[in-house]
């Protein structure tokens, strides 16, 4: 074995954890033993496809058995995987496309008429139909498979949530997930009997990264198809889940199907990921002694940058919490590095960091040539190190030359018990240059008022940071990952 190279992590565990469960989602009960035979089987078929060494293959599918075997098998082909967002348009999909250069575009029969709109948009793209656990192909190659992973080698290519414009392709290497998957275990812990359920897309990088997770721990996946509140909390209850990965929205609907029921101790940690954690929300698992980790990460980074430990949710409140071991975190304005406490752009290093974008495969333009990425995210670090995430730089709001945190507002409004979700955004103002409105959306059964809630706001807010008007909203806007689209939201004030 050369350097910079690992043994494949799937094969490893089918040896070491052969007849210990992988991967259970519906009917589905695969040990790592059969997860690794026919993720090899799926490689023939895609070989047997025309699929080789350095094509980028697109997966247009739903979460479970199929999205996991594709994921791995392509990396035995040394191909690189290109998860699609089945959330966006064909024109969406049929940009990404065209931006990637994908050589294949693989689909299930459950988005075969979304497949249909985007090739009328990609005439030559190549398309595969792939059935509920892989490709179906009956015909198989018999080629050489990889068995060795080249770290600094291209395993996918996710593009990015698209919040603040036109989403990038970042490049996700092996050594990304590697780094990222043990960084991961050294600051959350890593016990035996771990068992993690996947509720978020699996094409979103927070659920990608837990298939890479799986194998390289040996820890089993219960992956559910879609996001139910009530089966994910049967899940909790029922299945042994120790780990669960979750945005705020989701938690929050947990938690309102969950009613006054606590969760049981074997569930250990709750990753809380998506923007900075409301502290209504942190109340309220605080409440149910359920061990929420709030973080903050990105695609950029394979996921996690910083985590906060359950149990320093009380004494940190509204941090992110540490970097993980493999990361460093520091806060620049204008280029150089500020003190703590003082207020910059978040920038982060280490080897979980994208290599670059698609067109821009040397750096992106994000990360300087010492290898910082700089995140776009304003935040500070405090004198013992926990990071502090205010706001997407994009989203600051300058009135009368105050800085405003959509954030803040947000956190003051989810405090009213009539609240379900408050989202704040800038709008133009003659005479303060920008001035904050809210859009609320009320809970079931409250008939909330404007007047209520601009009179909470006056007890907690400065002036400048009080909402000049409410907005009520249905729902608010989130892309496929969770996070508030504000400039969706923005198009309507």
């Amino acid at each position: 074995m050369t350097a910079g190279q690992l043994p494949d992590w799937l094969g490893r565990r089918a040896v070491t954890h052969a007849c210990q469960p992988a991967l259970l989602t519906g009917s589905v009960r695969w040990t790592f033993a059969e997860l690794d035979s026919r993720v090899s089987e799926a490689a023939q078929r895609l070989a047997a496809q025309g699929v080789v060494a350095g094509d980028r293959v697109a997966l247009l599918t739903r979460n479970g058995p199929a999205f996991v075997v594709v994921t791995h098998a392509l990396g035995r082909l040394g191909a690189v995987l290109v998860p699609l967002n089945v959330r966006l348009t064909p024109s969406e999909l049929a940009w990404q496309l065209s931006d990637v250069k994908a050589s294949l575009l693989l689909h299930d029969d459950v988005y075969a008429d979304l497949a249909i709109a985007v090739i009328a948009q990609v005439p030559d793209l190549r398309t595969v139909t792939i059935g509920p656990e892989g490709p179906i192909d009956p015909t198989a190659n018999t080629v050489p498979l990889r068995d060795r992973i080249t770290l600094d080698a291209i395993q996918g290519i996710v593009y990015t949530s698209g919040t603040t414009g036109r989403p990038k392709g970042a490049l996700l290497t092996y050594g990304n997930h590697w780094w990222s998957a043990t960084g991961s275990a050294l600051h959350l812990g890593h016990y035996l009997d771990d068992r993690w359920l996947a509720v978020l897309p699996l094409f979103h990088v927070g659920g990608l990264a837990i298939l890479f997770r799986s194998v390289i721990a040996g820890v089993p996946i219960v992956l559910h198809e879609t996001f139910d509140p009530v089966r994910a909390n049967r899940a909790i209850d029922e299945d042994g889940i120790t780990l669960l990965s979750v945005v705020a929205n989701v938690l929050q609907r947990m938690l309102e199907t969950r009613g006054d029921d606590s969760y049981p101790a074997t569930l250990r940690c709750v990753l809380l990921g998506g923007g900075p954690a409301p502290r209504s929300l942190l109340d309220a698992c605080l409440r149910r002694g359920l061990p929420v980790a709030p973080s903050y990460g990105m695609t950029e980074a394979s996921s996690q940058i910083a985590t906060l430990l359950p149990e320093e949710v009380p004494r940190h409140f509204g941090a992110a919490g540490r970097p993980l071991p493999s990361t460093e975190v520091r806060i620049e304005r204008d280029g150089k590095p500020v003190p703590a406490g003082e207020i910059g752009e978040i920038v982060v290093r280490g080897p979980t960091i994208t290599p670059g974008d698609v067109g821009r495969e040397a750096k992106g333009n994000e990360v300087g040539p010492d290898g910082w990425l700089r995140t776009g995210d304003l935040g500070r670090l405090d004198d013992e190190g926990y990071l502090f995430v205010l706001d997407r730089r994009d989203d600051l709001i300058i009135s009368g030359g105050e800085n405003v945190f959509p954030a803040e507002i947000e956190g003051v409004l989810l405090t009213h018990p009539g609240v379900a979700e408050a989202a704040v955004i800038g709008v133009p103002d003659a005479r303060w240059g920008a001035v904050p409105v809210a859009f609320v959306r009320r809970k079931v059964g409250w008939a909330t008022t404007e007047d209520e809630l601009l009179a909470l706001c006056a007890t907690r807010l400065a002036d400048f940071k009080r909402p000049q008007r409410i907005t009520w909203i249905d729902a608010l806007p989130r892309n496929a990952s969770g996070k508030l689209l504000r400039r969706e939201l923005r198009t309507n004030a």
